[in-house]
């Protein structure tokens, strides 16, 4: 069979320990036989990223805005420990902290749904995709304990030295204080990507804050999300049959108990950390969670929900067969690739791609899987198969469909 042919590359950062093993393994026996890849390579494995002072990874963010598709391999964050393992120069940042600060996107997380790994909440019949804000709130607070009787005030400085003053707190007693912050920029980069991904993947699109209770903070998230909607989208969204909803966070996390899914669910940042690990834990394993960065500038950044697997790394290196999942990042390559197709008008490698996914799944489905899955399975009598057993099952799939 002649490979299918591709016109741009898609931006490929490879990364660290036993993801990067199955990386390998899912380009030489899943995609490499298929299709005439063309990628532009970036090494975001922790060594290289020390070698070049992480210059790399700034790199790799940068190619994706030149050819806005990418799909990243899990990559470790280091600390102290690493720093010592790794002999590095200093304690890198997060690589997903740094691209998506570059791209300035919102990740979307959703479930990979197989009969067999069987979500909790018994009416959940199709995936429900966190939209997470990853800035701010919480997550760049500023705290403080306070000792005694004092007064707490909020203070905001103009720059020609105005002040306004908001009271917290008059404290007669021992307490704590928290301040935290959002910017109207990264409020209306977060909206446009949810729009944006409802109409790409052709999903009702839900957001709820607390805006009763928190009037300014809350509210503003709600207002921006409201006036965007209304003047760029509303009639794509009513064009392309789908609908965004608002509603408040305890009314949304009883909808959601309650629904099918088959919607996004849009949340501040705080969240959207919790939900999505409820969801993704709710479907069955982390191991079976898409995740992509999508930019409102139209950048698509695909990869793995779940981190470098690093025990399995270890049991590998000492020789000891693993059975890693490796689902999720081959839907990461999966998603690249669809979107490429998309992008460039390629059919075939749309095709493909969704080819990958079917005989992913239906490998799964007929009782081959590895040994996480097979653990929580309803299928009877699971075959468990190793890392690369796993994955050539898929291959001999795609070669009897495709």
């Amino acid at each position: 069979m002649e490979k299918i042919k591709m016109q741009i590359p898609i931006v490929e950062m490879d990364g660290d320990e036993m993801t990067r093993i199955l990386w390998a393994m899912i380009k030489d026996h899943l995609i490499l036989p298929f299709v005439d890849l063309k990628t532009e390579y970036y090494d975001l494995g922790l060594e290289h990223r020390n070698e070049t002072d992480d210059q790399v990874t700034v790199d790799s963010a940068m190619a994706t805005k030149k050819y806005k598709v990418a799909v990243k391999c899990a990559t470790i964050t280091p600390n102290a420990a690493r720093m010592e393992e790794y002999d590095l120069k200093e304690m890198w940042k997060s690589p997903n902290g740094t691209i998506r600060a570059i791209l300035d996107g919102t990740v979307f997380r959703a479930p990979i749904v197989v009969k067999g790994i069987e979500p909790c909440v018994k009416n959940w019949k199709k995936p429900i995709t966190i939209a997470r804000h990853a800035y701010g709130d919480v997550y760049k607070g500023t705290e403080m304990k306070v000792s005694g009787k004092g007064k707490a005030e909020l203070v905001f400085t103009a720059e020609d030295g105005t002040e306004t003053r908001e009271l917290i707190h008059q404290f007669e007693g021992d307490g704590i204080i928290q301040g935290m912050h959002n910017l109207s920029g990264s409020i209306a980069s977060f909206a446009r990507s949810c729009f944006a991904y409802a109409l790409d993947t052709k999903q009702d699109l839900w957001f709820a804050t607390k805006d009763t209770i928190s009037k300014k903070y809350d509210h503003t998230f709600k207002d921006i999300f409201q006036e965007i909607f209304d003047a760029e989208y509303k009639k794509q969204f009513e064009k392309a049959g789908i609908t965004y909803f608002y509603t408040l966070i305890d009314d949304a996390v009883a909808r959601v108990m309650k629904s099918e899914g088959g919607y996004i669910w849009a949340c501040k940042n705080y969240d959207g950390d919790v939900m999505s690990d409820m969801i993704s834990s709710a479907f069955g394993s982390l191991a079976m969670m898409t995740s992509v960065l999508v930019s409102p500038d139209g950048y698509y950044e695909y990869e793995a929900a779940h981190g470098t697997v690093q025990r399995h790394y270890y049991k590998h290196l000492k020789g000891e067969e693993t059975s890693t999942n490796s689902v999720a990042t081959i839907f990461a390559w999966s998603g690249a690739l669809r979107k490429r197709g998309e992008l460039d008008g390629n059919k075939e490698l749309q095709d493909f791609a969704d080819c990958l996914e079917k005989a992913t799944i239906e490998t799964i489905e007929g009782g081959q899987m590895t040994k996480d899955l097979a653990l929580i399975t309803t299928i009877e009598n699971p075959m468990v198969l190793n890392s690369e057993g796993f994955i050539k099952a898929v291959a001999e799939r795609i070669s009897k469909n495709f």
